[in-house]
């Protein structure tokens, strides 16, 4: 029987070897192939949004995952989220959002969802996706969002610690309005394991984990 492929498209190199890790993990038997571009995210942050030229180039690697004989496709960057699912429905293949089992997942579970992020660029895409799968879904929710002023700066210039620092307070104060808390960005996710029990009011969803998990309920 032929194994069944798996394309990933990163904006991030950081990502891969996670992404490795957790395929490894929950997809045994599933061959995986990357492909990586971070100027795509570069470009977002200086144009300040998703332009029509990323979201070309996006659908460029789409086509290109689908050439490459992936059975199905999923993105690892929300950023660019909006316009993944425009290109899905040009691509002959299923192809995922990172960040829709979460935001399922916190839907089903939780009214008060909150999100967390150190791009604003992420940010809205991120708080869109769970506003449309609610109603989707038939259900109601308050959405609040934060975003983690120069945490992503400070990360970018080589200080991790001040990042984790900033998310981190971010999180233990924005767990005292919701139900649950979803990270708008994979690169957080770490510092959730650096909090301390007491400070983990809620819990908080990280995309990685869960995408793949669903990932093994389809492939």
């Amino acid at each position: 029987m032929k194994k069944k492929r798996l394309g990933l498209i990163h904006t991030s190199a950081t990502l891969v070897p996670v992404f490795a890790q957790l395929c490894k993990d929950k997809l045994p038997g599933v061959e995986v192939f990357n492909i990586v571009d971070d100027s795509l995210v570069k470009g977002i942050i200086a144009a300040g949004s998703l332009t029509a030229q990323i979201s070309r180039r996006v659908v460029g690697y789409l086509e290109s995952a689908e050439l490459a004989g992936a059975d199905y496709i999923m993105v690892t960057c929300s950023s660019i989220g909006p316009a993944v699912e425009a290109g899905a429905k040009l691509i002959g293949v299923p192809v995922l959002r990172v960040d829709q089992p979460m935001a399922d997942q916190a839907v089903a579970t939780a009214k008060k969802i909150g999100v967390i992020a150190t791009l604003a660029t992420t940010l809205e895409p991120t708080a869109d996706l769970i506003r449309r799968r609610a109603s989707q879904a038939g259900k109601e929710i308050e959405l609040t969002s934060r975003l983690c002023e120069g945490a992503f700066e400070a990360l970018m210039g080589g200080d991790a610690a001040t990042h984790d620092a900033k998310v981190a307070a971010a999180l233990k104060e924005l767990s005292k309005h919701v139900e649950v808390i979803v990270l708008a960005q994979a690169s957080m996710a770490r510092v959730v394991d650096t909090l301390a029990a007491e400070d983990k009011l809620v819990p908080i969803l990280a995309s990685p984990g869960i995408a793949v998990d669903y990932l093994a309920t389809v492939l």
